[in-house]
Formats: C-alpha cells, structure tokens, sequence
C-alpha cells in the first residue's frame, strides 16, 4: 500500500522517513524514529508494534539487520510485512515478505561513512518506483535531510508510485535539540493526510516548516539598531498591532526574531514580510 525511505543523513546528525500511500493517514501509522538511535518504517500489512520494538532493539544496541531480523522471527504475519530500518551508524536493512502484493521490494545503500538508506514499496506500479527513489536520494546530498527525502518520495511519486493512486503522504525527521525552543528532537513531523495531490502538498508543508519551526542561521540574521526597531514598531501598529513584540507572537515568528521586546536582530525573510515585500 505504500513506498517509503528511511534514512540516516550524511553527516550523521539527522535521522528521518518519508513515506506516500494510497491509504489514509499513512504517516500515522507508518514512521517512527529517535534521534541517536534509528529510524523505521512498517507498511503492507503493517505491524504497529514494529515501530516501537523495533526502536528498543536500536537502543539496546542491535544494528538496523538484526533488529529487523527479530522482528520478523517472532511475527507469525511476518509474510505480509515490509519494513525498512536504519540503526544509529546508517546501517540500514529491508524487509518485503513473500505474501505482499505485487509490485513489492527495495533496496539499501550507504551515503559516506554515515549515512545510510532503506527505501521499500509495496502495490507499486514497478521496481522504477524504487529505483527513482534511490537515484534522486543518491543525487542530492547537499539537501537537508528533509528535503533529501522529500526529494526521493517525490521521485517515486513521478515514477508512478501506488498503483492504486494517491492519497496521503508525512515526513518525520529527528535530531538532537532540533525541536521547538530546542526542547526535544523533532525537526519535522508533517502530515498529509488525505488530499488529491499529496507529496506536493507536503513540500509546501515543509516550507512552512522551515519558516516557522526553524531556527535562523547567523548568514539569515538582519542586525536591529535604532533606525530599524523605529520602523518595525510603526509597522506593527500600522498591521493593528501595539507592539513588534506584539506581532511577532501574534504571526507564530518567535524563532526567527530575536527575543524580547527589543530584539537584536530580525531574520531577512520576516523583515522582508513585515515591509510587505513578500507574501
């Protein structure tokens, strides 16, 4: 019912699945990770309960094969499963039972010394599913993990995908710190849930992501002196605001403004919507 990538970035830092369906809400069902352990993805018939001791085994030490290995062992449905996994080191293994419907497989591979991949599908038009997959995530390691792996499962998507159809796809990314205010791992956790057009939907999703949920790098800081902190208080209280302060909260752009009531600075792209220049 579903292609899927999961997979450790090159630098070893990130780990993440992205996954695309003829099937409702997959991305509650399908993906899982932890940052500094792995990743996994169950699908076909899948077995909920993979993403979660499949995570334990991870974290107790097993490597992405022999996780996925004892999965199988003592699933008595195992031949109606299909499961991709990559451990904390970008060892990666797949898994496609006999009994999945045609066309169903996958492959692994490796990016660096760190990184590593595990892309599957079952229900496919054809193996071109997969094999796009791999070329698009193969060609294009300078993308974050997000976008790498929205990259490959729109490849999938072009080469046919589901032959079913479309109907939902998600992205879930981890790494250490990367969540809201830092406070835990998630990086991305998007869902499309049921839409005509989903793995385009959920690369406008990731946009957003990363204007609201992500945090400015320094190159993307604009310095605020007088002059301009002048200009974002009239332009707050021309948008009805009482403060910038005030409108930053109010338009969710706290982690792209400095804080406070004075900040420091002000990320390039708010400062380019706050003066109207983009939408």
């Amino acid at each position: 019912m579903t292609f899927s990538i999961v997979a450790r970035s090159d630098d070893g830092d990130s780990w993440g699945v992205a996954v695309a369906s003829k099937f409702l809400a997959v991305g509650s069902a399908v993906p899982a990770a932890a940052a500094g352990v792995g990743a996994i993805a169950t699908q076909a018939d899948a077995n909920i309960g993979y993403k979660y001791l499949g995570l334990a085994h991870l974290d107790d030490g097993a490597t992405a094969q022999v996780a996925l290995d004892r999965l199988v062992e003592d699933d008595d449905g195992r031949e109606h499963r299909q499961a991709g996994i990559v451990d904390s080191d970008g060892n990666a293994a797949t898994y496609t039972g006999s009994e999945c419907f045609a066309w169903a497989g996958g492959v692994t591979g490796r990016g660096g010394e760190r990184g590593g991949y595990a892309i599957q599908g079952n229900i496919l038009t054809g193996p071109e599913v997969v094999e796009a997959m791999e070329l698009a995530w193969q060609g294009a390691p300078d993308l974050s993990l997000e976008r790498r792996l929205l990259a490959a499962l729109a490849a999938g998507d072009a080469a046919g995908g589901d032959s079913r159809g479309r109907q939902s796809a998600a992205v879930l990314v981890v790494r250490d710190g990367a969540g809201y205010g830092g406070h835990d791992d998630v990086a991305v956790d998007l869902r499309v849930d049921d839409h005509a057009d989903p793995v385009t939907e959920l690369a406008r999703l990731v946009d957003l992501n990363e204007l609201y949920l992500t945090a400015s790098t320094d190159e993307e800081k604009v310095p605020v002196d007088d002059t301009l902190m002048m200009e974002l208080e009239a332009l707050a209280k021309g948008d009805g605001k009482d403060s910038f302060h005030m409108w930053v909260g109010s338009e969710n752009y706290e982690m792209r403004v400095g804080p406070g009531a004075r900040p420091e600075w002000i990320d390039r792209r708010i400062l380019a919507i706050i003066r109207g220049e983009q939408a």
